[in-house]
């Protein structure tokens, strides 16, 4: 979205934030660097009192093979 317009009163980051969100999840894992600072962005904006991460695939796959 980096390229696009977005629609008039609706900020992508906010809506996919929302959508997040709802599942209950703790942690989001998104795949480049540009959606890890919309969706923190977004996720910072609407999580209240709740602790949700936002990682980079790479950082679970790391945080993964620690484990082992």
């Amino acid at each position: 979205m980096s390229f696009v317009d977005e629609p008039a009163g609706q900020r992508v980051n906010q809506e996919r934030s929302r959508e997040m969100l709802e599942t209950g999840a703790n942690t989001v894992a998104v795949a480049c660097p540009f959606c890890t600072t919309m969706m923190e962005d977004g996720v910072n904006a609407q999580k209240g009192d709740r602790q949700v991460e936002v990682k980079e695939i790479s950082e679970l796959v790391l945080e993964a093979s620690e484990e082992v």
